[in-house]
């Protein structure tokens, strides 16, 4: 009995697959069609042909990916691009949460306006690559500090094939830009300078998981950014003598850090009398310097797993290893 060989086994599996995607159709009317909106027999196709693409990406195989891309990505994926998508799939497992099936009346741009009232709503705006697309956005399961996996195809005469695929920020802590950006509007609503402040910076590292998506604020809360964060510097300057402390530490600086799994938390930094080394003051110094900072700069140290308080004896100038003590104090 003549074999088969297993290599020619899972080309001619492929062969079939693209095959079977190419043949399958779809609605005819020019429309967009989002996740069960999409007929159920050409979504699982849909889903078989993700979890194909996802399988070559985790294995972080650039050249396995060749079969399912269009002609003119083949060659042009950075090997860098194929090795981040798939840290992220072997570090968590990957979700759906939108897909959308797309038949264009022009080539041109279109656009799946933001509907509903969810915060999170977003509009997809996707540049023509064929008459009939289709874009899939995932999403780890577990992760609090997730980043978007997007994958968009095209319907060639040849099939469906590849034509992007992106991997962007889309939560800090468990939440989205839209999300932060509320929080800010309302923490500036209370004068709570500073907290908008982080809040705005967090939204505005994440309104773009992904180049096809468009959060209806992103354009106002770019500029609402640059509005608070104005004056928060000017209402308050540093360095700031916390003279609500009897010992009357200064407050050096704050800025948020990235912790080791993507998030974030406050640093401060501040000057004390105490010597470093008499670490028993330090500490009892440190609570009243937490409750001077929530009453002159409120919002900054709530809503965070923790913070981090750095104390000084010297001004750190940053041409020299200056000595600190570190507290790590969990958050409210």
């Amino acid at each position: 009995m003549k074999t088969f060989p297993l290599t020619q086994f899972k080309l001619a599996y492929v062969a079939i697959l693209f095959a079977f995607l190419k043949s399958c159709g779809g609605p005819t009317q020019p429309g967009s069609f989002k996740n069960d909106k999409i007929s159920s027999g050409q979504r699982d196709d849909f889903h078989q042909l993700n979890t194909q693409v996802l399988k070559v990406l985790k294995a972080d195989d650039v050249k396995g990916l060749n079969p399912f891309l269009s002609k003119e990505q083949i060659g042009t994926i950075p090997d860098k691009q194929v090795e981040l998508i798939s840290n992220r799939l072997v570090d968590n497992e990957y979700t759906l949460l939108d897909e959308y099936y797309v038949v264009h009346k022009y080539k041109d741009t279109d656009t799946v306006r933001a509907e509903g009232g969810d915060v999170k709503r977003y509009a997809v705006l996707y540049p023509y690559a064929a008459k009939e697309m289709y874009m899939a956005f995932f999403v780890p399961k577990k992760s609090d500090n997730a980043y978007l996996i997007s994958l968009m195809y095209a319907k060639f005469d040849y099939g469906w094939k590849l034509v992007k695929m992106e991997l962007g920020p889309y939560t800090i802590d468990g939440k989205t830009a839209p999300e932060y950006y509320a929080m800010a509007k309302d923490r500036y609503e209370k004068k709570q300078l500073q907290a908008a402040t982080n809040d705005a910076a967090l939204a505005m590292l994440c309104f773009k998981p992904s180049s096809l998506w468009q959060y209806p604020d992103d354009a106002d809360a770019g500029k609402f950014y640059v509005k608070v964060r104005t004056e928060a510097n000017m209402q308050l300057r540093f360095p700031i003598v916390l003279h609500q402390v009897a010992t009357g530490p200064m407050l050096l600086r704050m800025y948020q850090v990235k912790n080791d799994d993507g998030g974030t938390y406050p640093i401060i930094y501040y000057m004390t009398h105490f010597d470093l080394k008499d670490t028993t003051e330090v500490k009892k110094e440190n609570i009243q310097v937490r409750n001077a900072i929530s009453k002159i700069m409120p919002g900054v140290i709530e809503d965070n797993k923790y913070v981090v308080y750095s104390a000084f004896n010297k001004q750190p100038t940053g041409y020299e290893a200056v000595d600190h003590f570190d507290m790590k104090i969990k958050g409210n």
